[in-house]
């Protein structure tokens, strides 16, 4: 079974009376455990196509199937049902909620999936990446560094069979970006997770077995081997 398999997806948008596609018939297929890039400058569609490809939003035609499920063809609830069974998620700005600590915030999805010795697994996950003494600091209290590496905790408690990572690096120094980055690919590996990872960042891009070069909302090259430059 693929794990996620995306056919014509387009999305489109009504503004000011004019029709504006965003998105134009994307497609590719994942197997369990790749590593995938989506890279192309702002504008390009790149967090719209990964929006679809989780669930976030529904496209104007096309279908995804994530583990075997066809999007499309479910409700919202549905979706979020599919998200917290089999998505993990990263993003740029974090999103950890700011009322809860450290410990509490890899302890979410856990709980949502009616987990027991839920602060144990949460501990272990903080102890992982490298905050196990912090789990009692809320987010305010934590660098952006710090933050990400319990996002990346929180993403893989739920033990994920995908993750998207959206500009993962994208609020981080480049040293703590390296340590995020060797992290993210370590915990992926371990897991056997399928990563789906939109970036700017180049050198991040080559570290995916595939890259998928966006411009316009179109698929301009889809890659195996490493790039150097976008143009």
């Amino acid at each position: 079974m693929t794990s996620l398999q995306v056919e014509n997806l387009t999305k489109t948008y009504s503004s000011a009376g004019r029709e504006l596609t965003v998105l134009h018939e994307v497609s590719f297929s994942l197997q369990p455990a790749d590593t995938f890039a989506i890279v192309g400058p702002s504008g390009s569609g790149k967090t719209t196509l990964l929006g679809l490809c989780a669930g976030l939003d529904r496209a104007s035609s096309g279908s995804v199937w994530l583990q075997g499920i066809q999007l499309d063809k479910l409700s919202e609830d549905q979706r979020a049902a599919v998200r917290n069974q089999h998505v993990g998620f990263i993003f740029q700005n974090f999103q950890l909620l700011p009322t809860l600590t450290a410990l509490e915030n890899v302890q979410v999805p856990l709980e949502l999936r009616g987990e027991r010795n839920v602060a144990r697994q949460a501990q272990a996950l903080l102890e992982r990446v490298g905050l196990g003494q912090r789990g009692h600091h809320y987010p305010a209290q934590l660098s952006g560094g710090e933050q990400q590496r319990v996002s990346l905790a929180r993403a893989f408690a739920n033990r994920p069979a995908i993750l998207f990572a959206d500009e993962p690096t994208g609020n981080l120094d480049p040293d703590t970006s390296d340590t995020v980055v060797k992290l993210l690919f370590d915990l992926n590996q371990e897991a056997g997770t399928t990563l789906v990872l939109v970036t700017h960042d180049l050198e991040l891009a080559a570290k995916t077995q595939r890259i998928l070069k966006m411009r316009g909302g179109k698929v301009v090259e889809e890659t195996t081997a490493p790039s150097t430059t976008w143009r």
